[in-house]
């Protein structure tokens, strides 16, 4: 049996900040059955910090509100709303608060941390705090670092002058299906466990229904979207958060007549080949076969809400 989680935005424990101005919403973890997932939103106070440590994982995150100071061993940045990046498995990391506001972020971690290992963290000697400064996407020695604005899902607003804030072909958009991708960390970025990228759907944005040989985490910014897991429907809406184990079929549809947009990320990274496997297609060969099929192997799109 395959599995899936849906984290409702209401549902959000009420987490006391620690002794640094820092918590931790573990939204996905390992006791959810997760073996590659871990992700999380983070907030950290203006006056805060998080001493500097190292982790077995990769992280890769993405600011969704605030300002936050990175401090790693080739100096500190300034990051703010929009802003991404990669932390490689063993760099040495610190974060401090900034500005006049808490600082949050969404996390993503892979493989997923364990707890008979202390969460596969380890705290070293503090890092010099320099003066932060501005990431520069087109600078080749922050290429860990990346900017995203909204204005990039728009396939009509799409021009040099837009592809120009970033240092790649990570700027080109996938389009299909009312849909729009955004990749924002993966290997070109430097990461070898996840992915982590911007969907965007049309009012008449489809999915149908497929499954992966991977995980895939969606947090939802902005919008209603209807989503199938394995058989079960429910209705989306910003700040929820749902989770699809490998095999686990999954589709999605626009709720409303108004764009959704949601952080996705995967892990491990898909293969090069049968990264996705679609209902349709072996319903369209068992049919054509002659083959007689299963109720659970004709699941359509969701109509109604959960």
């Amino acid at each position: 049996m395959t599995n899936h989680l849906v984290r409702r935005a209401a549902e959000a424990p009420p987490l006391p900040y620690d002794s640094g101005g820092f918590r931790r919403w573990a939204v996905i973890g390992e006791e959810d059955g997760s073996v590659h997932t871990g992700f999380g939103l983070c907030d950290l106070r203006p006056d805060g910090a998080v001493g500097a440590h190292v982790h077995s994982y990769e992280e890769s995150f993405h600011i969704l509100s605030g300002s936050v100071v990175l401090d790693v061993p080739d100096g500190s940045y300034l990051l703010e709303e929009g802003d991404y990046g990669l932390l490689p498995t063993g760099v040495p990391h610190a974060w401090r608060g900034a500005g006049d506001t808490v600082a949050r972020w969404a996390d993503m971690l892979a493989p997923v941390p364990r707890a008979r290992y202390g969460y596969d963290t380890q705290t070293v000697p503090a890092l010099p705090e320099r003066e932060p400064v501005r990431i520069d996407v087109r600078d080749p020695r922050t290429r860990s670092y990346g900017h995203f604005e909204p204005a990039q899902m728009d396939p009509g607003k799409q021009s040099q002058d837009l592809l120009a804030v970033s240092a790649s072909m990570r700027t080109a958009l996938l389009v299909y299906s009312g849909i729009t991708v955004k990749m924002m960390v993966d290997s070109d970025l430097g990461a070898v466990a996840s992915t982590m990228f911007m969907v965007w759907y049309a009012p008449d944005g489809v999915a149908g229904t497929h499954d992966h040989p991977f995980e895939e985490t969606y947090l939802i910014l902005e919008g209603q979207v209807n989503a199938i897991f394995d058989g079960e429907t429910y209705r989306l809406g910003p700040g929820d958060t749902a989770w699809a184990g490998a095999g686990c079929v999954h589709g999605f549809s626009n709720a409303g007549d108004t764009p959704v947009r949601w952080l996705e990320t995967q892990a491990p990274q898909p293969p090069p080949r049968h990264a996705y496997r679609f209902t349709r297609d072996w319903d369209y060969l068992r049919e054509t076969l002659g083959n007689p099929g299963t109720p659970e192997a004709k699941q359509g799109m969701p109509e109604g809400n959960s």
